[in-house]
């Protein structure tokens, strides 16, 4: 599970291999590797960990499906999710399967690394709309959401109360959450704290009726009024000190921020549940929406999915492991280990009923944007993050410009 931040502290990666080293071959025949009929087989699955919690929540489901299938997975730890992955494909022994980080499916489907087999899952509609989305490519569903996560509004509850403000007060536009924020700055605490990244300052830019791409990603929409006013929105509260960076306030990430006390409001995800329990069990704090904007509330939606490698010779295995851990009880079950949230829909209110502290990342899930999944794109969303660094002092129509200038060119080479 990641927090979806490349600013954040990452996660580590694992590594599941077969007991046997070898027990994938490839045959780069025209038609692909030859299957693996085999009533027992090994497979390899590469997956990103949060923690102990949750390779055990994934040992334990595998474990399950080992006994129902009679087939073999083995869990390794590994250090480098996306380098391990890139040269797995490259030396042609990919592993069976494996989480794809949403920031990275486009460029893994169109190279042809991924096996296409969301129309050999029957209930595939029952996974929420805008994350289907995000692993669709050319038309197809390539392969299923793990999980999902929305961003809400942590409030340190403690900072809340002793700065005289109640229930009451939760910020629901921009111009309380300004308010509030300006209000709860004071001394070594800054009332609200983010990460410098369109994953977080993305949310902005929905709440006033804008976003980087059309629904389609087929053309740049990066260059408007709308997104100059959100990213707007944030300089003016970058430059009066009320909002800052998490490493203004010398910390990793947002949820640091909170848990060490620097921070009475931050931006996060699902993840910071896992993530505060751990490293912050003392802290309480409350999460609720993100204030509105202009155009309305306004969120933004993650997920890795579950890809299958093409050249693997374990597919039909593997798509059978695939809609075990995505299934209604696993999905619960890994809901209730590491925090994150359901991506099937007739699951959530379950989870909703399950995790009333979550309600607000729930809720989010109906007007959630989900990330874009353009080939080539990465280098694209890592520039205008480099720019969002300066967004205090620099000019969002002109950053905006920028991104709109180089996501054209990638979209021009993407399709």
């Amino acid at each position: 599970m990641f927090r979806r931040s490349t600013v954040a502290v990452t996660a580590c990666a694992v590594l599941v291999t077969t007991a046997t080293a070898c027990s994938s071959g490839f045959d780069k025949s025209k038609n692909g590797p030859e299957q693996d009929s085999a009533k027992k087989q090994s497979l390899r699955v590469l997956i990103a960990t949060s923690g102990d919690a949750e390779t055990k929540a994934v040992k334990k489901a595998t474990a399950a499906w080992e006994k129902k299938s009679g087939h073999k997975v083995t869990v390794q730890l590994a250090k480098d999710m996306d380098q391990q992955l890139a040269q797995a494909f490259a030396g042609n022994r990919p592993p069976d399967a494996f989480y794809v980080n949403s920031d990275q499916f486009a460029n893994y489907a169109k190279g042809g690394s991924l096996y296409a087999y969301g129309d050999k899952v029957p209930d595939a509609d029952d996974f929420a709309p805008q994350l289907r989305k995000a692993f669709t490519y050319k038309g197809k569903l390539v392969c299923l959401p793990k999980d999902s996560s929305t961003l809400g509004l942590a409030v340190d509850t403690d900072k809340w109360k002793k700065a005289g403000l109640t229930e009451k007060d939760y910020p629901t536009t921009w111009e309380e959450l300004e308010k509030t924020a300006d209000k709860l700055t004071s001394g070594k605490t800054t009332g609200l704290v983010t990460t410098n990244e369109y994953q977080r300052l993305g949310a902005f830019m929905k709440q006033s009726g804008g976003w980087i791409t059309d629904r389609n990603e087929t053309k740049m929409t990066a260059d408007s009024k709308e997104n100059a006013e959100g990213l707007g929105f944030a300089k003016k509260m970058l430059k009066s000190g009320s909002m800052k960076f998490a490493k203004q306030v010398d910390t990793g990430w947002a949820g640091e921020a909170l848990g060490k006390g620097k921070a009475a409001m931050i931006i996060e995800g699902n993840w910071l549940q896992g993530a505060m329990k751990l490293d912050f069990p003392d802290v309480d704090y409350k999460i609720v929406p993100l204030p509105a904007g202009p155009a309305g509330k306004g969120t933004l939606a993650f997920s890795n999915c579950w890809g299958v490698a093409k050249e693997s010779t374990h597919q039909k295995a593997a798509v059978d492991l695939v809609r075990h851990l995505t299934s209604a009880k696993e999905q619960l079950a890994s809901s209730d280990a590491v925090g994150v949230m359901p991506s099937r829909e007739s699951v959530m209110d379950d989870f909703a009923k399950e995790h009333p502290e979550s309600k607000a990342w729930v809720e989010g899930n109906e007007y959630a944007q989900g990330p874009v999944t353009v080939p080539g794109f990465t280098k694209v969303l890592d520039q205008f993050n480099a720019d969002l660094q300066g967004l205090s002092t620099g000019d969002p129509a002109k950053i905006l410009s920028t991104l709109q200038r180089n996501g054209e060119q990638a979209i021009k080479k993407g399709n």
